[in-house]
């Protein structure tokens, strides 16, 4: 019966939790509530359109991303995708689409979301 239960040597690990609580936390990059707003807005004309059905949000250490898919299962249609790092240059926001070209990239969210308005309007000319 002794050799059921391991030695307590190799049972478990110390961890000095002080060592835990004094690392600074990871940063998170996320939308803020006017950034998903604005998302959730164009997400609300899409799902009513019949044309999405669910969604996901990701925040990373280097980008967040809100992930747009016609089934759950299924990949994402659509990323839009916010990248700190890229403010300077291209522009924070991105569209990508599933197959990973970017749609449209800017500076400003609203404009790069006017991409869905584009696609809406092509669907209703159909």
């Amino acid at each position: 019966m002794d050799d059921f239960w391991p030695e307590p040597e190799r049972a478990s690990a110390v961890i000095d939790i002080s060592l835990v609580r004094s690392s600074p936390p990871v940063p998170l990059v996320s939308f803020d509530r006017r950034e998903l707003s604005q998302i959730l807005k164009v997400y609300g004309r899409m799902v009513a359109a019949g044309e999405w059905r669910d969604y996901a949000i990701d925040a990373l250490k280097d980008r967040a991303v809100f992930s747009i898919f016609r089934r759950t299962s299924e990949m994402p249609l659509f990323r839009v995708v916010k990248d700190p790092k890229l403010a300077r240059r291209q522009g924070a926001y991105s569209v990508v689409a599933a197959g990973g070209q970017i749609l449209k990239r800017g500076h400003d969210l609203a404009v790069v979301l006017n991409v869905f308005d584009r696609h809406l309007k092509v669907i209703e000319n159909a």
